[in-house]
């Protein structure tokens, strides 16, 4: 929303989003939102273009980075009071 000129715009664009759920998965929908916002197409028609191609099927898995580390040097939040 911050990128159009009138929050207004920014509203049509999350509506234009939330529509797509109707006709794609919710999971589906978030990935596709995730790529979105990786590569920098915020529009609802980028949305629907990466959902059409099946691009959005690269980031239904979880990313490496988005995993916790475990380790024996790790100690992990428990350790620190």
């Amino acid at each position: 929303m911050a990128d159009r000129p009138h929050p207004e715009q920014g509203f049509r664009t999350c509506l234009g989003v939330l529509a797509l759920a109707k006709s794609y998965d919710a999971t589906r929908l978030d990935a596709a939102c995730r790529r979105g916002l990786t590569i920098q197409a915020r529009s609802v028609a980028s949305i629907r273009s990466i959902l059409k191609n099946r691009l959005d099927r690269a980031f239904l898995e979880e990313r490496p980075e988005d995993r916790p580390l475990h380790h024996a040097n790790i100690r992990g939040q428990g350790y620190y009071h």
